[in-house]
């Protein structure tokens, strides 16, 4: 029978590696290390964590699972530069790097948490949808009941599957976000503040959040097909090319939906 996933090792000293070694600290399991090559923040977030950290291989605590925090293009160096024990469980964070970035040899899995994080901000871990990975078999139920000691909602996928997850939150999240900072951007050329629109954004991820569908509460002059006030919105870009072009296709694409709905 498999063994319970208690001991834990974070690799890395980023954002998420900042998030998920606290909720590893407060979830019951047992933090026994963080290992970061990043001295400063090494050091930083294992003492928001309560644990020791370290930056030399050599000093590896033995854990039962090591969670991999780092950029996704060094998941595979950093996974095989790890001396970990023999039986342990070596799993990455990270949405669209596939499984098999981590060695053949090792007993390996995924384990992605669908969530922004940003330095210094508390999230509650509870409620992030938890997506997980392995080939290992036998492994599956341990690593299920570990993610449900951190998340209420866990989600088996595949790496192609949880490819399109992480590009559907890199529109729904990291686009949306670049979006207020240009709408910052055209209401403070008009000398107001971004607190102007707050309550605006406020409303509008809460109605999509309502909605059966986010399509089905769309407003705005292109799902209406307003074509003069797109085209006086256009002039005001004529400057700002790009920007008018990130209009007009978005438009474009808002009008090409609504008709459907």
């Amino acid at each position: 029978m498999e063994r319970p996933l208690e001991r834990v090792v974070i690799v890395g000293s980023g954002n998420l590696a900042e998030a998920l070694a606290q909720a590893v600290a407060r979830s019951g399991l047992q933090l026994v290390q963080l290992f970061a090559r990043n001295a400063a923040r090494g050091e930083a977030v294992a003492a928001l964590a309560g644990t020791q950290w370290t930056a030399d291989p050599a000093r590896l605590a033995d854990a039962d699972i090591y969670l991999i925090s780092v950029s996704d293009k060094a998941v595979g160096e950093v996974a095989a530069a790890l001396p970990l024990p023999a039986g342990a469980v070596v799993a990455h964070t990270a949405g669209s790097v596939p499984l098999d970035a981590l060695p053949a040899h090792a007993r390996r899995a995924v384990f992605y948490p669908l969530q922004t994080f940003t330095k210094g901000r508390s999230v509650d871990f509870s409620q992030i949808p938890l997506f997980l990975e392995t080939d290992d078999s036998p492994l599956r139920p341990a690593l299920e009941a570990f993610a449900r000691r951190l998340s209420h909602t866990v989600v088996w996928a595949d790496s192609a599957q949880r490819c399109k997850v992480h590009l559907a939150a890199v529109f729904a999240c990291n686009f949306v976000n670049h979006m207020y900072a240009v709408g910052e951007g055209i209401v403070r050329s008009a000398g107001l503040p971004f607190d102007v629109l707050k309550p605006l954004l406020a409303e509008t991820a809460a109605k999509a959040l309502d909605a059966a569908s986010p399509a089905d509460v769309q407003t705005g002059p292109a799902v209406r097909n307003d074509l003069p006030t797109m085209a006086r919105h256009r002039a005001l870009l004529a400057a700002a090319p790009r920007l008018e072009n990130i209009y007009s296709i978005i438009s474009n694409n808002i009008w090409e939906i609504s008709k459907k709905i």
